[in-house]
């Protein structure tokens, strides 16, 4: 028996005219002095009638991007000459030739998740406001986070609010406050917490700001007491985790069509893959927005998580652990017997489940699902966060089969022990259909994260790594249809 599962007409397409303007620094540094000589060497006239063509070409593509220029002016200042008096004009030219245009949704929309809205004011009956994160690919295949909103009425007919023709990244809070103590954890997880770094870290307050921890590297370094080669190390590894941890904000009167998280730090800076969003109710009833991603450098992974009250501002940080591994980590949207509880895969082949008293560490996990049917064999994983119901934890769950298919499928887990499977399907919930094969990679269908409306589990879902989809299907069908699992 396989639940009556409906797929929507509509399909989310990423729109290459969706352009951010970002920092263009050319191969080899002593490259800029030169870019910016010439610019300061141009006649006024020639430089006033350049800029005036370039804002003509480019302002309207971008709310204010002489602001732009200005940020990226700051970025190369220190190469300036000395005792250069830059005009504004050659200042915003300068900004302008370090500048680049990216399109972030050129090659590929898609591994969307979706939780209700902070706002849900003003809505007719039984209807349901809702955010929708994406994956959105651009050249050089950068993965970053954007965002789409709309509502769900009593039917569950989807309604998209309208997309806005500027997209902007957030403005970045380079003197974020750090907890000491975990600080030095993650140290000593990256086998970093050495007598240095704790040397550092003694003489700085138990909050502390990413300005202080450069004064106190600084003041060593001018003055080193320990092996120079060792300092440089250590100070590495301090600066590479501090950057991993960052606070991010986006202006509240535009749109959240507008907002995309783009890789930031070096951690990420070949993608934000496969946010996994959830809506966490703290036990005193406090709603906090988290979302799982990961975090790809070309070379390696690192899990991180965001977390956002309203998202406009936004906080990222490192998952730290012995069971922080591989991808796929997915949080259950509240505690359960005073304990967090996430779902991830960290042999790459099993769905495993961890508990942790603080959820920014993980230190186990153990295996509750390996690969049992032949669409499944090469492995499992999880497909978002667990969707609570009077019977258990639905848990999407994807299977990788012959030929690398994708297939969604999906189990239901104990309300107090998640860590028992009660029943589970069989057969996938979503294959591939014909239409849906043909893509980026092929033979793809995933999800990280649906929602439940009004007696229905609402999948937004990707098709082989290009466009996305949505589906829905009765949760009481869903779970008829799960063979029971013997205890």
């Amino acid at each position: 028996m396989h639940p009556k599962i409906k797929r929507k007409k509509r399909k989310i397409l990423g729109e290459s005219s969706r352009v951010i303007a970002r920092l263009h620094m050319p191969d080899g540094a002593y490259r800029i002095p030169k870019i910016i000589q010439r610019i300061v060497d141009l006649p006024d006239t020639t430089a006033g009638n350049l800029l005036e063509e370039i804002m003509l070409d480019f302002s309207e593509r971008h709310r204010d991007i002489k602001r732009v220029f200005k940020l990226h002016l700051n970025k190369v200042r220190d190469y300036v000459p000395r005792n250069t008096v830059l005009s504004e004009t050659k200042g915003a030219l300068i900004g302008a030739y370090f500048t680049m245009e990216y399109s972030i949704e050129s090659a590929a929309l898609f591994n969307p998740s979706i939780v209700p809205h902070p706002d849900q004011s003003q809505l007719d009956k039984g209807s349901l406001r809702f955010i929708m994160s994406l994956r959105a690919t651009g050249e050089g295949h950068v993965s970053s986070l954007v965002f789409r909103s709309g509502h769900l009425d009593q039917d569950n007919t989807i309604l998209f609010d309208p997309i806005s023709e500027y997209v902007e990244t957030p403005d970045l809070h380079v003197d974020a406050v750090y907890d000491r103590h975990l600080f030095q954890l993650k140290l000593c997880e990256m086998d970093t917490g050495n007598e240095i770094a704790a040397y550092v870290l003694n003489h700085l307050p138990e909050f502390f700001t990413y300005n202080e921890l450069r004064e106190k590297i600084g003041a060593l370094t001018s003055q080193p007491i320990f092996s120079e080669v060792r300092q440089n190390e250590t100070f590495e590894v301090m600066y590479w985790l501090a950057n991993s941890n960052y606070e991010m904000s986006f202006r509240p009167d535009h749109p959240i069509s507008e907002r995309v998280i783009f890789p930031v730090s070096e951690n990420e800076s070949r993608g934000i893959e496969d946010a996994r969003l959830v809506r966490f109710i703290d036990d005193n009833g406090e709603v906090t927005y988290y979302a799982t991603y990961t975090a790809y450098n070309g070379f390696n992974i690192l899990s991180q998580l965001i977390e956002t009250k309203d998202f406009i501002k936004f906080n990222v940080l490192t998952l730290n652990g012995k069971a922080v591994q591989n991808k796929g980590m997915a949080l259950f949207p509240r505690k359960i017997d005073d304990r967090y509880v996430m779902l991830a895969r960290q042999d790459g082949e099993n769905n495993h489940i961890m508990f942790s008293d603080n959820i920014h560490f993980w230190q186990e996990s153990r295996i509750i699902q390996e690969p049992t049917h032949p669409w499944e064999f090469i492995q499992v994983g999880n497909c978002g966060s667990p969707l609570e119901t009077d019977e258990g934890w639905i848990v999407l769950t994807h299977g990788v089969g012959p030929m690398r298919e994708y297939c969604i499928g999906a189990m239901l887990l104990d309300l107090d022990n998640p860590a028992k499977i009660i029943a589970r399907l069989d057969e996938p919930l979503l294959a591939p259909r014909e239409e849906e094969r043909e893509g980026y990679v092929p033979n793809v269908v995933y999800t990280c994260g649906a929602i439940i409306h009004n007696n229905e589990l609402v999948i937004p879902y990707a098709m082989s790594d290009v466009m996305s989809g949505i589906a829905t299907v009765g949760v009481s069908d869903l779970i008829n249809c799960m063979r029971v699992l013997a205890d």
